[in-house]
């Protein structure tokens, strides 16, 4: 994923992000539906424009399509991505469109805006400040462990929505932005310990996390609580990990969203993970990696 931030006109800066979607890495015709493909290719891009506190603006989308794929497929796909787009702002204003030899492939350019210098970076973290994360994490890694453990069943998306249908933390970014609670932010996209590596790495410090804070999601019917390895190192979970100064009260909820504090940053470069009887051991980033396949 790319961020990058450019001066525009009229005090905002602009917010540029790009994804791909393809067909085998990110998901399978015979476990998502159109409708699913279509909502998640977008909202990774927007997830992308709320974690520096952004308002989303338009969207390009290009296209590469197998010969056969019916046209059906297709039409669902885009009202689902178009849908998206409309609830939270976004014009669909142009794309591409190409026949593919294998699969479908999918390459999603947002663009958002947030006020000129404005912009909540990965790289505002600083020694003594707390760390927090949205929501619950796990609930999208469970479901592809579900999947590949039982390959002819299919989900119920209502039960494993955070993989099927995330929402973008639009509107949360933009208040932490807005009310300056956010020295450093980032969306879990890759993983809590692969986004936390980002952080810490970009800001230059390091950070020690209380496993037993960790939100595991609770996922299926009746619902589970997924394993803390799901929690720390599965990703899409499309939450956002921020950083806040001592001084700054964070509420509990914001915007309707569970936030939990999870640890605090340190002078050192390393994270360390605490468990429940107060040991602690570093906490390697095993999150995504891309160019390997995930289904």
């Amino acid at each position: 994923m790319l961020r990058l931030v450019t001066r525009r006109g009229k005090g905002k800066d602009a917010l540029v992000t790009t994804d791909f979607t393809l067909e085998g890495i990110h998901f399978r015709r015979d476990w998502h539906s159109a409708e699913s493909v279509g909502h998640r290719c977008l909202a990774r891009g927007l997830s992308d424009i709320a974690a520096m506190g952004g308002e989303p603006v338009a969207a390009f989308l290009s296209l590469a399509l197998p010969r056969d794929l019916p046209q059906s497929w297709v039409g669902r796909f885009a009202r689902s991505l178009i849908s998206v787009a409309e609830r939270y702002g976004a014009t669909l204003a142009g794309g591409d469109t190409a026949e593919s030899p294998n699969g479908i492939l999918a390459d999603i350019i947002v663009v958002g805006a947030v006020p000129a210098g404005k912009a909540v970076l990965r790289s505002g973290a600083r020694p003594g400040e707390r760390i927090y994360v949205s929501g619950e994490l796990g609930g999208s890694a469970a479901a592809v462990v579900q999947m590949r453990a039982k390959p002819k069943r299919k989900l119920n998306p209502r039960e494993y929505s955070r993989h099927f249908f995330p929402e973008p933390r639009i509107e949360l970014g933009r208040i932490l932005r807005e009310k300056g609670l956010a020295s450093a932010m980032i969306d879990i996209s890759d993983g809590f310990s692969t986004d936390l590596a980002h952080i810490c790495e970009e800001s230059g410090v390091g950070a020690e996390i209380d496993a037993e804070a960790i939100p595991q999601a609770s996922v299926g019917k009746p619902a589970r609580e997924v394993d803390l390895q799901l929690a720390l190192h599965g990703g899409e979970d499309y939450e956002l990990l921020f950083t806040a100064r001592p001084g700054k009260r964070i509420p509990s909820r914001i915007a309707g969203v569970p936030i939990t504090h999870v640890g605090h940053i340190t002078r050192g470069r390393n994270i360390f993970l605490r468990n429940r009887a107060g040991v602690a051991y570093q906490l390697q980033p095993r999150g995504w990696e891309h160019f390997r396949a995930v289904f």
